[in-house]
C-alpha cells in the first residue's frame, strides 16, 4: 500500500465523533484562542495569573498553598506567578502571624484593575469560542459541560465503577 502524504487536520474515522476526541479538539481550539488573547491583550500575563487574581478577588486573601489548591496550579508555578504579580504591584504577600512559614497573599487595587481589564479580553475569547452556537445552544453547551465536569462518578478504563463505590463489586 503506498504511503499517504501527511495532511494536517485530518481526523481518523475511529476518532471522529467520540466525545473524548471532540472535547480534546474543543479544548485545543479554546486554549489557542485564549493564548492569543493573552498574547495580544494580556499585558504579559497568562491564564494562571488570571486564575490567581480571580480567586483572590472572589474569596479574599489566602495562603499560597490554598491558592494552589483552589486554582489547580502546581505549588512551584504558584510561587513563580505570584512573584510576577508582586513585582508588578498586583498582589502583596505578608507572613501569616499565626504560622510564620506561611505567606498570606492579598490583591492590591492595581491587581483588581488588571483583573477587570483581563475580564474584557476573557469575555471576547468566550464569544469567539462560542460564536458558532446560538444563545440557546450556548446555554445548553455550558450546562452539559458543567454536568460532565462536576460528575463525581469515578469510572475505571473498562467502563465499570472503580473502587467499589456505589455498591459495585469488583472481581477478585
Amino acid at each position: 500500500m503506498p504511503a499517504h502524504p501527511l495532511q494536517p487536520g485530518r481526523t481518523p474515522d475511529r476518532l471522529r465523533g467520540r466525545p473524548t476526541s471532540l472535547i480534546a479538539g474543543v479544548y485545543a481550539r479554546s486554549a489557542a484562542l485564549l493564548a492569543a488573547g493573552f498574547e495580544a491583550n494580556g499585558d504579559g500575563l497568562r491564564g494562571y495569573h488570571y486564575r490567581l487574581l480571580a480567586t483572590l478577588e472572589q474569596w479574599g486573601s489566602a495562603s499560597q498553598a490554598d491558592l494552589g489548591r483552589d486554582t489547580g496550579i502546581d505549588r512551584s508555578d504558584v510561587t513563580a506567578a505570584l512573584n510576577e504579580l508582586e513585582s508588578r504591584g498586583f498582589i502583596e504577600r505578608r507572613v501569616d502571624p499565626d504560622h510564620k512559614r506561611r505567606n498570606i497573599v492579598t490583591m492590591t487595587p492595581q491587581g483588581l484593575d488588571i483583573l477587570l481589564d483581563l475580564d474584557s479580553m476573557i469575555d471576547q475569547t468566550q464569544e469567539a469560542v462560542m460564536a458558532p452556537l446560538t444563545a440557546a445552544q450556548r446555554r445548553q453547551f455550558v450546562s452539559l459541560m458543567s454536568r460532565l465536569l462536576n460528575d463525581k462518578t469515578d469510572m475505571d478504563p473498562t467502563g465499570g465503577p472503580s473502587g467499589g463505590g456505589r455498591g459495585s463489586r469488583r472481581p477478585r
